[in-house]
Formats: structure tokens, C-alpha cells, sequence
């Protein structure tokens, strides 16, 4: 299960001494144990791995700000958390790939307009998960029905 994974890892991070591992493995078991506390419930690795990719989405749009402000301490640091955290995410779909599932979709649906949009969307989100960002499903979903 991930989150044994993420334990054994960060107790590994921390007999290297390895700060930036320990700290970001540290961030997201926090973010994961705060959704079960809210929910009184035992998250599955597919739920996990969504919280995973949040927090991998939060580095990545706070680089753009830290780039634009010349923060390159930080920057740095933001990209090992990003490395960090992708090791338990699976490998993204290509854009070709995901054109692909995506037109699958479309099909299995019976989508012919943008009023079928959301229907599209919501199984498109289950389908692929965390192996792609949902900005691009949803430049895609909307190329594809117009």
C-alpha cells in the first residue's frame, strides 16, 4: 500500500538525512492524514494518489511565482519536493495518449456536443486519474466537441 511505501521512504530520507525527501514525504502524509481525520475514514491509493497530485499541482503554480520573483533558492527546492513526490505518481499519458482515451470516451458516451461536456468530463476524470492534469482534459474534451 502507498502509504507504507511513503513511511518506509521517509524513515529511509531520514537515516540519509536527506531534508528535502523527509520534509515533502512528511507534507504530504500530513495532507493525507488531514483528509482522513475530516472524513473519519482509511483512504485507498487511489485517493492518496489524488492527494499526491494536488500537492504536486500547489509546487508547481506557486515555481511560476517564486520564478517570476527571482527566488531561486526556493525554486530549487520546489522542483526536488516535485521530484520527490512524481516518484509515487504513475507516468503521465502523452498528449497522443490521452487524445486517444479521451476520443474513446467520446465515443462510448455518444458526446456530439459541448451539452455532453460534463458527462464526458466526469469519466474522463475517473478513467485517467493522476496520469494526466484535468486543465488538459479539458482543453482536449473541448477541442474534441465542438
Amino acid at each position: 500500500m502507498l502509504k507504507e511505501t511513503l513511511l518506509e521512504d521517509l524513515k529511509s530520507a531520514m537515516k540519509e538525512k536527506d531534508t528535502v525527501t523527509k520534509n515533502t514525504i512528511q507534507m504530504a502524509r500530513a495532507a493525507i492524514l488531514q483528509v482522513e481525520k475530516d472524513k473519519q475514514i482509511t483512504l485507498e491509493d487511489n485517493d492518496i494518489l489524488t492527494i499526491l497530485a494536488k500537492e504536486v499541482k500547489k509546487r508547481k503554480d506557486s515555481l511560476v511565482d517564486y520564478e517570476k520573483g527571482g527566488r531561486e533558492d526556493l525554486v530549487e527546492q520546489i522542483k526536488k519536493e516535485i521530484q520527490v513526490l512524481e516518484k509515487y505518481l504513475p507516468k503521465p499519458l502523452s498528449r497522443e495518449e490521452l487524445e486517444k482515451e479521451i476520443k474513446q470516451i467520446v465515443q462510448e458516451q455518444n458526446a456530439t456536443s459541448m451539452k455532453d461536456m460534463g458527462k464526458v468530463m466526469k469519466v474522463a476524470k475517473e478513467k485517467i486519474g493522476t496520469r494526466a492534469d484535468g486543465k488538459e482534459i479539458n482543453e482536449i474534451v473541448k477541442s474534441l466537441l465542438q
